[in-house]
């Protein structure tokens, strides 16, 4: 096996690549984690850290299992520790409160199936109850940019064990905005899906009518792939519901609050700047914007911890609290124990439903074709702020989360732009129950500046050997539903060399004194391309290849050391001229 270093951010596509070149295995990478998890420690990430003692038999079960038919072999991942994972305790943030389950939550075996590895149980804000990262008994979880910062929650090791680069993703529930507040905090994409689309069977209720299990990860084509795996009906799960993900597509227009959002804490001066720069964003993007009155979203949230939908939370584990006196924090407590006020009867609830009825017609019908945005967070704290006033900055952090559940939303953080590289900013997208494709597509659109007439249901591969028309690859092309688009040229900052393998094939190396090089553009499917990038050889890899006329599309590169081995042959401008002068 070939020595590579070894990235901080791990990516699905990046891992099965190397795992199909043998620069990496499984086994490599799980000794990675378990050393960043241990220099890490102080970070308080893991209740149940990654470790030998479980995580082998899930590595000796993929000699066992058909790679192509599991879309996820050697993925390490991480899980909420409200999650169940079958044998390994689940404490939901209090250890007197854990079983070891003799099951796995329906999502978490859904993965395994598939081939991912689970590496160890997160740390949460205790029974899900938080969105600061700092309400555990198992330690505060450091912000993974800022160890001073609070880390957000209430999914908090969740998030940070992906920012860390102890997993390539993870799973965190949503209830209020805990798979999107860390996201925003840690730099990462957070996804909640629609409610019912996973399943939560296995998953700790926090108020089980409205949760939902989410993803942590840092590019949106790994979100679409856990997405593809996990998605479906469950039968044994009563909230569950077949929602099926349409085709990638981009909203007809995007609406931004009409009330410029309100900043808070300290650094709600750069949040602003912040916000100010992603407007600027998105209104040069071809897409129609406009304004709109959201003060109906702040009305419906209310309903959540001001009103009888809190005791939801307490049906679930008041039982518990009452008969384990003084076992839960303090301050999760109070939270729980507003659940158990005589004001909130039956008449009480059956309010409040009829008040977010209304709201949830209004937000789906604004919502058609449409996307709404508006900042994660309106700003960030430090631990001892937090720790100072806990009830009070928890409250501002979910601002601008907690009504998407309430209101059957499906919704998206993703990185804006950034006061500094320490300081992530984060925005969310919500759209209707139905439309999360509108959500990848604009996701697609924002982070990766492509042109907005371009669908980003599929990725543009440039080709320059064997998967060339009329050669002996061009068959996998066309079993990965890739469609010819023509010829083009890379800029000419690029050598080719022939490879000394079986059978030769070109190498495409980027170098300061290069050639332009013909290639073939094919447009395929962004399904297909995880299960295309696996069977790519070494010295050969993925990566970004610029064009002649200056822009940038996905396709095949070398190892620069190729140079000392392989025979050069970029004067004849590309694999086809030379097979053709080979054969005179």
């Amino acid at each position: 096996m070939q020595t590579i270093p070894y990235p901080m951010k791990l990516s699905i596509h990046e891992l099965q690549a190397n795992y199909e070149s043998g620069k990496l295995t499984p086994e490599n990478v799980i000794e990675h984690i378990l050393e960043r998890a241990e220099a890490d420690k102080d970070m308080n990430i893991w209740i149940t850290p990654p470790s030998w003692s479980f995580i082998r038999p899930f590595l000796e079960n993929l000699s066992k299992m058909e790679r192509s038919h599991a879309p996820l072999w050697g993925i390490p991942f991480a899980i909420k520790d409200n999650i169940d994972l079958a044998g390994v305790p689940t404490t939901a943030g209090c250890a007197e409160f854990a079983y070891t389950p003799d099951r796995s939550a329906v999502i978490v075996q859904r993965l395994i199936d598939a081939g991912a590895i689970p590496v160890g149980k997160t740390n949460l804000d205790q029974f899900a109850t938080g969105l600061v990262g700092t309400r555990s008994p198992f330690g505060e979880t450091k912000n993974a940019l800022r160890p001073e910062l609070i880390s957000g929650g209430s999914s908090s090791g969740s998030a940070v064990s992906v920012a860390r680069g102890q997993a390539a993703f993870s799973l965190g529930t949503d209830t209020a905005g805990s798979g999107r507040v860390p996201a925003a905090l840690n730099g990462l994409i957070g996804y909640k899906p629609s409610l019912g689309a996973w399943p939560v069977k296995g998953v700790v209720p926090a108020c089980a009518s409205i949760d939902c299990v989410t993803v942590f990860s840092h590019n949106i084509s790994d979100t679409i792939l856990v997405d593809e795996v996990v998605r479906g009906f469950e039968e044994e799960d009563s909230w569950s519901k077949e929602v099926e993900r349409k085709k990638t597509a981009l909203p007809k227009k995007i609406f931004i609050p009409e009330q410029t959002p309100e900043f808070y804490g300290p650094f709600a001066a750069e949040y602003k700047i912040a916000w100010q720069n992603t407007l600027e964003k998105l209104h040069k993007l071809d897409i129609p914007l406009e304004k709109l009155d959201v003060s109906y979203l702040s009305e419906a949230a209310s309903v959540l911890y001001d009103g009888p939908w809190v005791a939801e939370r307490w049906s679930d584990l008041g039982s518990f609290i009452e008969t384990h006196k003084n076992t839960a924090l303090a301050v999760t407590e109070t939270v729980l124990r507003t659940g158990a006020k005589e004001d909130y009867n039956a008449a009480s609830v059956f309010q409040a439903m009829h008040t977010l009825q209304a709201h949830k017609r209004k937000a789906h019908l604004d919502l058609q074709d449409a996307v709404l945005i508006m900042p994660t967070a309106g700003g960030t704290w430090s631990r001892e702020d937090v720790r100072k006033d806990p009830i009070h900055t928890n409250s501002q952090m979910g601002a601008f989360t907690n009504h998407c559940n309430l209101l059957d939303l499906s919704a998206i953080n993703i990185p804006s732009v950034a006061p500094d590289e320490t300081l992530p900013f984060g925005i969310t997208l919500f759209t209707g129950p139905y439309a999360e494709h509108l959500l990848i597509g604009f996701s697609d659109l924002y982070l990766n500046n492509i042109s907005v007439s371009t669908v980003r249901s599929t990725e543009m591969v440039a080709v320059c050997g064997l998967h060339m028309r009329g050669f002996s690859l061009e068959k996998q092309m066309l079993e990965h539903q890739a469609a010819y688009i023509g010829p083009a040229k890379t800029s000419a900052q690029y050598r080719m060399v022939e490879l000394t393998t079986n059978p030769n094939k070109p190498g495409l190396i980027r170098a300061d004194k290069g050639s332009a090089i013909e290639v073939e553009l094919w447009e395929m499917p962004i399904s297909q391309l995880g299960s295309f990038v696996s069977l790519i050889p070494s010295p050969l890899c993925f990566g970004t290849i610029e064009l002649e006329n200056g822009s940038a599309v996905k396709g095949f590169l070398c190892e620069a050391n190729a140079m000392e081995t392989g025979l050069d042959i970029t004067s004849f401008g590309g694999w086809r001229n030379f097979v053709a002068s080979s054969i005179k």
